[in-house]
Formats: structure tokens, C-alpha cells, sequence
């Protein structure tokens, strides 16, 4: 006998949906160590932090891939590379490179800055043509420096990185003026990122500093939270 409700027309067994599992705002955030000042012990209490909260992964500096990849070996957790911070600005072949080289030392994901000068000089196929490369090695989130743009800018570029082939559209890195300006402006860039990059993951990042904040960009899209203050949010702080 098959288990399951049935339809009275035909007799026939009606598959019922398991429901889905609800994601926690811990499980939502890349818990970011991205300090040039940080040193090992530094990255291993990220790592600590991640494995404690339940953290989504954690997102470092090239240098320590290796290491968060080894404190992490035994969880669940992605370990992310940040590529060409602040705006992407280094040469195609170095940033391939960049990418190659995390991918060797054990990075799940990138998380690439798009080429801030390729999009204020309307280079749109090299920006499509280098990112759809850099998409084919890993599992990548580009960001694309909303601060910097116009909200017709981001609409682009937005549709662009999902053309690219990457699994996730990001806000910002460190140094982005959209870390100074207002929650409601920062949502709003979310809005228009989902808007043009339909079916692709959204990730709000740019000095979020509280539960509050972190629960308004769900709320206005993000799938994914950027944040050195993970434990902070973590805690309903």
C-alpha cells in the first residue's frame, strides 16, 4: 500500500510536500575576517565563531584560505575568498590568478570584486567576458560596489553577473561609501539587485552592525549577510 493522501478521481497517490526547512539569520551569515592586520590566531577565532553560531562560512583575505579551509575541515561550513578588494582594479590575468590560487587552497566560493573601472568606463563586454571566465572555476558571489553607482549601474551590472554565470550578486566590500549611508538607501540597492538578477542569491554587506539592520536587508531581499559582527547579531544583539 502506498503511504499518502489520495485523489478521489483517479485513486491516484498525491505527493505531499515535506516543508522546507526555515533558514536562521545565523545560517544566513558569511561571518567576514577581512582586517590586514589579522594574523593566524585572529583567523582561527573567526573559524571559532563560525563553528559556534552555525555561521553560513567565513570570508577572508586571500592569504588565509588554507587556514580557515584547515580550522573548518570538519563542518559544513564554505570557506570564501575575497578577490581584488577594494574595486577590482587589477589586471584580468592577476585576478585569474588570485582565483586559481584560492581554489588550490581549498576555497569553496569567491567573492570577486567586479572591475570598478570597467563599469564607469562602459567596458561592459570585457567586465561580461572576465567575470564569465572567473565563474567558471568555483562557485562565485561578484560584488559590485553599489555604494560607488547609480541605481542604473547596479541594474546593469547586476544583470550582467547573472548573464556571467555567478550563483550571487553582492553589495559591497570595506571602504564602499554605501557603509555610510543610510538603511534605507542600502535596502533599496538590494530591491534593484533582485529585481535585475532574478533566480540569483543576493548577499547585503557594508558595515552591518546589528540584528536590526541584519533582519531589514531579509526582509528587503538578502539571502546572505556580509558581517564581522556575526556573533553580535547571532546573539539578537
Amino acid at each position: 500500500m502506498v503511504k499518502g493522501r489520495f485523489n478521489n478521481n483517479n485513486h491516484m497517490p498525491i505527493k505531499t510536500k515535506k516543508p522546507q526547512k526555515k533558514l536562521t539569520l545565523a545560517s544566513r551569515i558569511d561571518q567576514t575576517n577581512i582586517d590586514l592586520k589579522a594574523n593566524l590566531l585572529d583567523i582561527k577565532k573567526t573559524c571559532d565563531e563560525v563553528k559556534k553560531y552555525g555561521f553560513r562560512g567565513i570570508c577572508v583575505n586571500p592569504q588565509w584560505v588554507a587556514a580557515a579551509k584547515n580550522e573548518l575541515k570538519d563542518t559544513p561550513a564554505k570557506v570564501i575568498c575575497l578577490v581584488d578588494a577594494p574595486i577590482g582594479d587589477s589586471s584580468h590575468e592577476e585576478r585569474m590568478q588570485m582565483c586559481l590560487t584560492a581554489q588550490v587552497n581549498g576555497a569553496d566560493e569567491l567573492d570577486v570584486v567586479a572591475s570598478l573601472p570597467d563599469i564607469k568606463h562602459d567596458r561592459w563586454e570585457d567586465l561580461y567576458k572576465n567575470l564569465a571566465q572567473i565563474c567558471k572555476i568555483m562557485p562565485v558571489k561578484v560584488i559590485i560596489g553599489s555604494g560607488y553607482l547609480t541605481d542604473k549601474e547596479i541594474a546593469m551590472v547586476s544583470r550582467l553577473v547573472k548573464q556571467a554565470g555567478a550563483i550571487c550578486v553582492k553589495t559591497a566590500t570595506s571602504k564602499d561609501p554605501l557603509e555610510e549611508r543610510e538603511l534605507k538607501e542600502k535596502s533599496w540597492h538590494l530591491e534593484i539587485m533582485k529585481k535585475n538578477a532574478p533566480g540569483l542569491l543576493i548577499k547585503a554587506s557594508g558595515n552591518i552592525k546589528d540584528v536590526k539592520e541584519a533582519k531589514a536587508y531579509v526582509r528587503a531581499g538578502a539571502d546572505i549577510i556580509g558581517t564581522s559582527n556575526g556573533p553580535k547579531i547571532a546573539r539578537g544583539e
